[in-house]
């Protein structure tokens, strides 16, 4: 089992940036595709991004151009920066691993297995 743990989460104006960081333990996610989803007040679970366990990422069209996925294998990490924030960017972020080894990254939470506790991102105008 891993136990995945994010950091970097904050309050900030909008315009501003923040990273996000995923730390793993006790398995190396290399072979792993990982994702970031988040969850607003009163709303679903959203799907973020992903990275493929090959490197290939993904995003939601809200947050593509602005968001960058990102891993460091060395570290057993993932990121996300954040830029150009936005008060609809508001919500708390979670990472996660999808389940089975070189998977492709996917965009339904069902499909990943891990979870971190989530980090709190709050952007206000």
């Amino acid at each position: 089992q891993v136990q995945l743990v994010e950091s970097g989460g904050g309050l900030v104006q909008a315009g501003d940036s923040l990273r996000l960081s995923c730390a793993a333990s006790g398995r190396t996610l290399s072979r792993y595709a990982m994702g970031w989803f988040r969850q607003a007040p009163g709303k679903e679970r959203e799907f973020v991004a992903a990275l493929n366990w090959s490197g290939s990422a993904f995003y939601a069209d809200s947050v593509k151009g602005r968001f960058t996925i990102s891993r460091d294998n060395a570290k057993n990490t993932v990121y996300l920066q954040m830029n150009s924030l936005k008060p609809e960017d508001t919500a708390v972020y979670y990472c996660a691993r999808r389940r089975g080894l070189y998977s492709s990254a996917s965009y339904s939470p069902v499909e990943y297995d891990n979870w971190g506790q989530g980090t709190q991102v709050t952007v206000s105008s």
